[in-house]
């Protein structure tokens, strides 16, 4: 069992109207170790029952051999977490957490194709594993991070995945808005589904499916997916909610 220890917020800032990002620098290290993917526990007071107040976010940062790690968290209407968090966190502020735990994180060997499907801030993990790959310099085959929202507004780190499309070979960003009437070149107007269905009608290969969002979207995914002719064994997956 992992031990509780503190985080620090050291730094706060709006990616978009409804959703934030937290720096936190984990105290008792200078070198906070995890592997991209994975999440911390944060134990918030806003509950008798320990249980009701443990929340996970997946770290949103890459490891880069310092203390400091990233999260970013969508502000949920009724959430005791979230306003909690919104609401009672500023920088300075000191948060009890655990971790890293999970193991949803990369093959050893990148030898097939990779699909990050997401909706939301289950952008978090493959944000790390995209900006890891890049910052490492990992061989890799292609790389399609399918990230999905409502509005162009909605939209999590758009102008760093943009840029990473142009600096990392065989990288593609694939942003798709279910309620937007009108997108630009390189943007799909509905879901995340259309997207990966659309890119493997034209050529199927090997690939790891990397899942992670609401139940509903994951679910629907991992039908479609099998529907393609892939096995189980290629659907990772981390639920949200």
């Amino acid at each position: 069992m992992l031990e509780w220890t503190t985080g620090k917020v050291i730094d706060i800032k709006d990616e978009t109207p409804s959703t934030k990002r937290f720096w936190i620098e984990v105290q008792g290290t200078d070198n906070f170790k995890f592997e991209a993917g994975q999440f911390i526990t944060l134990d918030l007071p806003i509950h008798e029952q320990k249980n009701k107040r443990w929340r996970s976010y997946s770290i949103a940062s890459a490891p880069d051999g310092t203390n400091v790690v990233e999260l970013i968290i969508v502000l949920l209407e009724g959430g005791l977490g979230t306003t909690y968090l919104f609401n009672n966190v500023s920088v300075g502020s000191e948060l009890t957490l655990r971790g890293p735990q999970g193991k949803f994180t990369l093959p050893d060997i990148i030898d097939k194709d990779l699909y990050f499907i997401c909706t939301g801030t289950g952008i978090a993990p493959f944000r790390a594993m995209s900006t890891f790959i890049h910052q490492q310099k990992i061989a890799h085959q292609n790389i399609h991070l399918i990230f999905g929202c409502r509005k162009f507004q909605d939209a999590l780190y758009p102008a760093e995945l943009k840029a990473l499309q142009t600096k990392e070979l065989n990288f593609f960003y694939h942003p798709a808005f279910s309620r937007e009437e009108v997108v630009a070149e390189g943007q799909y107007k509905g879901y995340v589904h259309q997207v990966y269905e659309q890119l493997l009608s034209t050529e199927k290969r090997a690939a790891h499916f990397y899942l992670c969002g609401w139940k509903n979207m994951i679910d629907e995914a991992k039908q479609r997916i099998l529907a393609l002719g892939y096995d189980k064994k290629d659907i990772h997956l981390e639920l949200y909610g």
